[in-house]
């Protein structure tokens, strides 16, 4: 029997008796699998995806603390160089990136607590086997990236 197998840089060959050498095992129809093992794979899915979340939610909350806080080490470096104008200047925007960060790390919660209601739900829907698909954080993650991205250039825009 003809095999496929991988090649150098992409490129597939085809080699004889690979099917002795390797015997590939019979694929199990669905019904025939045990309702544990099919489950098990799609319920550890389920629990990398919520993990993949829980991720994102701390990486937007870690972004939130360094946006509030660099408009802090801003303002100490201007008044140690002796630059007023500057620290009046940055008080603003201090009080902006302060707002903003406090946003982010709410933001970052929140993601967190709606993960763990999705990953809830989602192991549910296994177990029931009606897997009904929703994009609610996919579109509060897409918004708090878009709006960070909004922030960020109106900031760097005005600091010109």
């Amino acid at each position: 029997m003809r095999r496929v197998s991988p090649f150098r840089y992409g490129h597939w060959r085809v080699t004889e008796g690979a099917s002795q050498r390797y015997p590939m095992p019979e694929p199990q129809s669905k019904e025939s699998m045990p309702a544990d093992s099919r489950n098990r794979r799609v319920h550890m899915a389920n629990e990398r995806t919520f993990l993949a979340w829980i991720r994102t939610s701390l990486g937007i909350m870690a972004f939130g603390f360094v946006v509030e806080r660099f408009a802090l080490v801003l303002k100490q470096v201007s008044f140690f160089l002796g630059k007023s104008d500057a620290v009046t200047h940055l008080q603003t925007g201090h009080s902006h990136s302060l707002i903003f960060g406090i946003l982010l790390v709410g933001i970052g919660v929140l993601i967190s607590v709606l993960a763990f209601f999705r990953y809830k739900r989602v192991q549910r829907q296994i177990d029931e086997d009606s897997f009904n698909p929703s994009s609610g954080l996919d579109l509060l993650v897409t918004l708090s990236v878009v709006g960070t991205g909004l922030f960020l250039i109106g900031f760097l825009v005005r600091s010109l």
